[in-house]
């Protein structure tokens, strides 16, 4: 192919088509052709609001960063893939050569250059240049839709595995049910939890999870008029402990808590019924301040951890843990778009259903044609 259409992000509501110049590899690059591409939440985040936090952008940006597509060209050194090669790739290019990368926390590298993160483009683009050891190569079994979902996989393997430090036979509650909680879920699910409790308010949301990966669900009550939110969260952890069995100590407890709603009340009630001594994991993105009950974190010693998009071993977990069907990524594409058609498969996720009334949960994206 002689041309390299992308999907730019100009500004707030503000995305056309461009034509733009077709990449070539360094010596230890491969270029990808993208042929599927996940919507992200941040990716209409930015869309909307132009922002998210510091990340502001400012030129024009090429959007998409959950994507898998075939190898086109390879760099001299590169060894591990060649042209043809079904790849998935992880978008997040780091230095290598400072103290986070070289301790094995490379997420956390200060010069990272992650795809549609300003000032960098993304991978809604025929053509994507990825650092060789990035690029993933795809077991047979694996389609390349099934490829482009292992981004999201990832985070929930970094939160749920390594962070988390989940572990067979332990229990685990999540709030929220959105894409990034469903495969939390299903991470847990794969790795031999006793418990799964999903948690949300939207019960269409906790009917999917129980039958996807949960093995309990939670439906928080609406709040009392003129309740303040710690004292509805302090309810709310109360009947949640009474309705579902769940102990402080002892054997019915809650090992680990993952919010990947970003909700303060989910954060406050999760502090609540996490076990003493257990694991609480903040992968969702809120409001920046919420209110914390702190002498919860003192007295009950909790692991309180920020999880960052993934880091070493988590995209080659995600992969073999799909790859063996211990987590099946089918169920949540449920809306598929031609590369022509990405404007309304962002209106679709934005809105959370499709103009059928079909609700979202992972949009696909189709490469150029």
């Amino acid at each position: 192919m002689s041309d390299n259409p992308s999907f730019v992000l100009r500004g707030i509501e503000d995305v056309v088509y461009e034509q733009r110049a077709i990449p070539q590899p360094g010596p230890d690059d491969v270029i990808v052709e993208v042929k599927k591409t996940g919507i992200c939440g941040s990716d209409v985040h930015y869309l909307v609001e132009g922002r998210i936090g510091d990340f502001i952008v400012e030129k024009p940006m090429v959007l998409g960063h959950e994507s898998a597509g075939i190898v086109s060209k390879v760099g001299a050194n590169v060894k591990h893939v060649k042209v043809g090669d079904r790849v998935a790739m992880e978008p997040g290019a780091t230095c290598k050569k400072c103290e986070l990368c070289k301790s094995g926390r490379y997420e956390l590298c200060a010069d990272i250059v992650f795809a549609a993160t300003p000032p960098y483009d993304g991978t809604l683009a025929r053509y994507y240049p990825l650092p060789a050891d990035l690029a993933y190569p795809l077991p047979e079994n694996l389609t390349l839709e099934d490829g482009a979902m292992m981004e999201p996989l990832s985070v929930g393997v970094h939160s749920v595995a390594n962070l988390g430090g989940f572990r067979t036979g332990q229990s685990i509650a999540i709030f929220g049910c959105g894409p990034v909680g469903l495969l939390c879920m299903a991470v847990a699910k794969a790795l031999g939890a006793k418990r799964v409790i999903a948690v949300d308010i939207v019960s269409q949301r906790l009917e999917f999870a129980k039958t996807y990966a949960a093995t309990e669900t939670y439906l928080p009550p609406k709040p009392l008029e003129g309740e303040s939110k710690i004292d509805y969260s302090r309810r709310n952890a109360e009947q949640m402990k009474q309705q579902l069995n769940i102990q402080d100590r002892g054997h019915n407890t809650i090992d680990l808590v993952i919010d990947a709603s970003g909700a303060e009340v989910s954060i406050q009630t999760a502090l609540y019924i996490v076990k003493t001594g257990g694991t609480f994991v903040q992968v969702g993105m809120g409001a920046p301040n919420v209110t914390i009950n702190l002498a919860l974190l003192t007295v009950k010693e909790l692991n309180y951890k920020g999880s960052f998009r993934y880091g070493p071993g988590d995209y080659p977990l995600a992969i073999s843990l799909a790859a063996s069907g211990k987590v099946d990524l089918k169920p949540l594409v449920t809306h598929r778009y031609a590369f022509n058609d990405a404007i309304v498969a962002f209106k679709a996720t934005r809105a959370g259903k499709s103009e059928d009334g079909k609700g979202v949960i992972k949009a696909i994206i189709s490469g150029p044609e």
